[in-house]
């Protein structure tokens, strides 16, 4: 596969703790909003590509297993939510409001 993330994917990803990860993924998340709202569907979506990208990395490390539910259905809602009908009538601040607690997580962590 051809990596954006090409050093993360070479396994410093899965050196991360699980808030680390959880937090650069809603970083990509949130470009793709302000790129959205800005109109730049271009970037909006390379964004969103990256942010899918790193969740992939997160969903394939063995120390997660125990959340592949959770990670599998974001995967699911962010993917419905920014590239078919928002079935599930998640909004923009949903997805800030989820990924700053695993921002403040990570934070604590350090």
């Amino acid at each position: 596969m051809n990596y954006q993330h090409q050093q993360l994917a070479s396994g410093r990803w899965a050196a991360m703790p699980f808030f680390e990860q959880m937090s650069n993924i809603g970083s990509e998340v949130e470009r793709t909003i302000k790129w959205k709202a800005k109109g730049n569907k271009e970037y909006s979506r390379m964004a969103f590509e990256r942010s899918l990208e790193l969740l992939e990395l997160t969903i394939a490390d063995s120390k997660n297993m125990k959340r592949l539910r959770e990670l599998t259905r974001l995967k699911e809602i962010l993917i419905d939510h920014f590239e078919f009908d928002n079935d599930y009538n998640s909004t923009d601040k949903n997805w800030s409001n989820y990924f700053y607690s695993f921002n403040y997580a990570s934070q604590l962590g350090r």
